[in-house]
């Protein structure tokens, strides 16, 4: 027989009155609605099939309050002693929070002619934003917004098996900050893993493989190629760009790339939209490789002049990469804009590329964007995360070893401050630095911070 799991008594059935939608009636108004969203706006597919199948089944009233102490109470005389269904009461939320926030929260929520609203989710969150909410919206018979496109995932698994808080296995927020790897990489791996049409799995060994190969290798290689070259062989300033066939045939190249990242982000296809910027990225590669500016920069006139041109609009492409990787990292664009010395003003997505840095404009100081990922710490992690939480601590610092390292690295940032303070050798401030930062690096795993974002 059934027992309740904390005081193991045999559940007793009780009778309750209750709040119920009445989805019936609303059905017709709610179809034509579906029907016109649908295909107006931009909906996944499994979106799609989970509403219609909720129509073809028949709506029924369905009960949105809950006889529990915690949620957000009644207020109707007769049912002040229950609370609201959670995916009742949750779209909500977004009309209220957005209230708090702001006295003019109906250009937002009641102005459908001028508000596309779009919404991302889990698969099994799309009824309730589909159906229920867009239900109770045109019960009060009131102009709200209603949903334009929706986006909803399937399911992302862990490594050979499912997520699981209980059990501990799998990586949650917390985990993730506890790393130490910086978010932007976390955005960038689960953007890529994102299962959009499919159910999608994550992998340490992959993450690690992502990162070293695509972000690494790829992106952050033509970028810091880039800015480094012009900071060494042109005294970080932008010489003059004269474009030959070459050069335009790059441009042609980039442009067809960015139609296509316009229209797949149009679509809510990111994984494609991110592999678009991946594309660009290794265009750039390639066309620095080909040219060697590394040789003509040593050349005659001409062909250092060739070089300046070349490296030039490797910059200007870098720039237009900080704009398109925006949605995916922003903090990787917002520090490639600053290495650029390009104010947020640039970071607008553009019909065409056309080369916009000045000539004569000076960049920043080039630094490395991403570092490598060891597949030996990737496997330290697979093993802390796929079991019971206590493992999770294993490798932490302890409170004392904490207090200690704080100490070290108080220390060490008054070393490194006197060494720059009296002009000491670039060799001997460039040792202490990477003193510092590797007992930053110890501390990370218990602070969740990451020096390389500082």
């Amino acid at each position: 027989s059934p027992r309740c799991k904390i005081c193991s008594q045999t559940p007793a059935v009780k009778k309750s009155k209750h709040l119920f939608l009445d989805l019936t009636k609303l059905q017709p108004e709610l179809s034509s609605w579906i029907e016109k969203a649908s295909t107006e706006g931009n909906w996944s597919a499994n979106s799609e099939n989970i509403t219609k199948s909720w129509l073809q089944e028949g709506l029924k009233p369905r009960c949105i309050t809950r006889d529990l102490t915690w949620g957000t109470p009644v207020p109707l005389e007769g049912f002040t002693d229950k609370v609201f269904y959670v995916w009742f009461d949750a779209p909500i939320g977004y009309l209220s929070i957005t209230a708090n926030y702001t006295d003019q929260w109906e250009k937002w929520w009641k102005n459908p002619e001028h508000v596309s609203l779009y919404q991302f989710m889990a698969k099994d969150n799309v009824p309730f934003h589909t159906v229920v909410f867009p239900a109770t919206l045109l019960g009060t018979k009131e102009p709200y917004t209603l949903l334009n496109s929706i986006n909803a995932t399937e399911y992302l698994n862990y490594e050979d098996g499912k997520f699981s808080k209980s059990r501990g296995v799998g990586v949650f927020g917390n985990d993730a900050k506890d790393t130490g790897i910086p978010s932007d990489i976390w955005r960038f791996y689960l953007l890529q893993t994102r299962p959009e049409s499919q159910d999608t799995v994550f992998s340490w060994a992959e993450f690690a493989m992502r990162n070293n190969t695509e972000l690494l290798n790829n992106l952050g290689n033509f970028v810091n190629r880039a800015l480094v070259f012009l900071n060494n062989n042109f005294n970080k300033k932008m010489p003059s760009i004269i474009l030959n066939d070459e050069d335009k045939k790059l441009i042609a190249l980039v442009n067809r790339e960015l139609k296509q990242y316009i229209q797949l982000m149009d679509l809510i296809k990111m994984r494609d939209g991110l592999k678009v910027v991946l594309n660009i990225s290794k265009l750039g590669n390639q066309y620095i490789q080909a040219n060697k500016p590394w040789v003509l920069v040593k050349g005659n006139d001409d062909e250092r002049a060739k070089a300046g041109n070349v490296i030039g609009l490797a910059c200007n492409l870098t720039s237009l990469l900080s704009v398109l990787i925006h949605p995916f990292m922003p903090g990787v664009s917002a520090e490639i804009r600053k290495q650029l010395q390009v104010s947020d003003e640039h970071c607008v997505i553009v019909d065409s590329f056309v080369p916009h840095l000045e000539t004569g404009h000076i960049i920043g100081e080039p630094k490395p964007l991403f570092e490598k990922m060891d597949s030996n710490k990737m496997e330290e992690f697979r093993q802390i995360y796929s079991g019971q939480q206590s493992n999770r601590n294993k490798g932490k610092p302890t409170e004392e070893e904490i207090k200690a390292l704080e100490g070290d690295i108080a220390k060490q940032g008054d070393v490194v401050r006197q060494l720059n303070a009296n002009k000491a050798e670039k060799s001997t401030i460039d040792a202490a630095v990477a003193k510092l930062l590797d007992l930053e690096k110890k501390l990370s795993p218990a602070t969740g911070t990451n020096p390389n974002e500082k």
